[in-house]
């Protein structure tokens, strides 16, 4: 095959392709359209790259009106080796890819030259996945290739599991993400988006294994769904408006996060999320707003509600670090003088200077549980522009170690409101 071939095999179901004949399976359904990939010549042997096959059934499904599916069967033990695969509209009606067999990311990434994603969704208004099938992105062959958790100028793995570009109306629902080498889900340049009862799984040693990442997308809701990987369980990134976070089981992980903000120029304001009823256990932080040091765009993040949240063993329940920078070579320069909620003065070490991202109009209400750090809420805001707004109402986090307290840290908060338990004393 060549080269270019090798790389993602992009799909153009333009208004031409709609004059296409379409082979037509009848499923029993009033007539709905069925287009089985064995029937366009996909092999469940794990060996066999079957992405033209995919392409050519999404290719008369993207021209067939009345809700055409996609069908992946099962296959007992077998899987369907696939490559990089572009799935484009805009397509004639609703699409449906049903997957109930497991795809299989090709190892390493030889076959992504040129790709930034396994499954691509791009430019489709109506799109349901399901199917109760899995998405295997062998992220182990990929993995020890990621020097991004060591090394801050480091070149990012162009391999997010299943992304949702430019998409509208769209629901991923009862299916798996396994292994992710990079992102396992993400929704960018998106609306109206629903990703409800899936299961996200790696390791909690796999970097930058993100469950579900958002970014430029607007009415996103993850709901129901069970999250246990490397990195944050959600993110939520420039340019995420009005998105819900509810129901989620997060851990092992880095908890669900705000950011990271402010490494980039141009990064657009986030608002308007609400994260609830949601149980983090055994993660590296809890819920978490973290933007870097220095940059000169004053990205907003406001109307944040953080809410009816179970925290068990986590460090930094409660956090926002507007010093992040998880690298070593980031710790040196200037000063940074805290105040802890019980009086004590302390100094930590600040590089650059202090992040201009605003934060403003945040609420923790109802967050309780057993924190894995004596200190449960850390309020770490920037010098240049000091967090406004921020409620903190019943609180209750508790150390893991019986008879010692835990406290609160706050550095730049501009005020704010504070009710009901408070454990450990506020220090707004």
């Amino acid at each position: 095959m060549a080269p270019r071939l090798r790389g993602c095999l992009l799909l153009l179901a333009m208004a031409s392709t709609w004059l296409a004949a379409a082979d037509v399976a009848d499923a029993g359904g009033g007539g709905r359209a069925v287009f089985n990939v064995t029937d366009f010549g996909a092999v469940a042997d794990g060996e066999t790259d079957n992405s033209r096959a995919f392409l050519r059934a999404w290719t008369k499904a993207c021209a067939t009106p009345g809700r055409p599916t996609v069908f992946v069967p099962g296959a007992g033990d077998g899987s369907y080796l696939l490559h990089p695969v572009v799935f484009r509209g805009p397509c004639r009606s609703f699409m449906e890819l049903h997957v109930a067999g497991v795809l299989r990311a090709p190892p390493g990434l030889a076959a992504f030259r040129g790709c930034r994603e396994w499954v691509h969704f791009s430019s489709v208004d109506g799109l349901l996945v399901t199917g109760g099938g899995t998405f295997d992105g062998r992220g182990s062959t990929a993995w020890p290739l990621n020097d991004c958790p060591k090394k801050r100028d480091c070149k990012l793995l162009p391999t997010q599991s299943i992304n949702l570009g430019r998409v509208r109306n769209a629901t991923i629902t009862g299916v798996t993400s396994l292994d992710s080498k990079f992102f396992h889900i993400t929704v960018a340049g998106s609306h109206g988006v629903r990703i409800h009862r899936v299961t996200i799984h790696a390791p909690r040693d796999s970097p930058n294994t993100d469950g579900v990442h958002i970014q430029g997308s607007t009415d996103v809701r993850v709901t129901d769904s069970a999250v246990a990987t490397g990195d944050d369980c959600v993110s939520v990134g420039p340019g995420a408006s009005d998105v819900e976070v509810s129901g989620v089981t997060c851990g092992p992980g880095h908890g669900i996060s705000v950011g990271s903000l402010g490494r980039y120029p141009g990064e657009e304001d986030v608002r308007r999320l609400r994260v609830a009823n949601c149980t983090i256990a055994g993660t590296s932080n809890g819920v978490r707003i973290k933007t870097w040091r220095g940059g000169s765009h004053p990205t907003a993040v406001s109307g944040l509600v953080f809410e009816d949240i179970v925290m068990s063993n986590v460090r930094n329940p409660i956090i926002i670090d507007q010093e992040y920078c998880p690298y070593a070579s980031c710790r040196h320069e200037s000063l940074t003088v805290w105040v802890a909620g019980d009086g004590e003065v302390g100094v930590s070490v600040q590089e650059q200077r202090p992040s201009a991202v605003r934060i403003s109009d945040v609420a923790f209400r109802n967050i309780r549980g057993v924190s894995a750090t004596q200190v449960a809420v850390k309020l770490w805001c920037s010098e240049a522009s000091p967090c406004r707004g921020l409620e903190l109402r019943d609180i209750d986090l508790r150390f893991v170690k019986r008879g010692v307290a835990t406290q609160s840290q706050c550095a730049h908060v501009a005020g704010g409101v504070v009710g009901g338990t408070l454990v450990p004393p506020s220090c707004i």
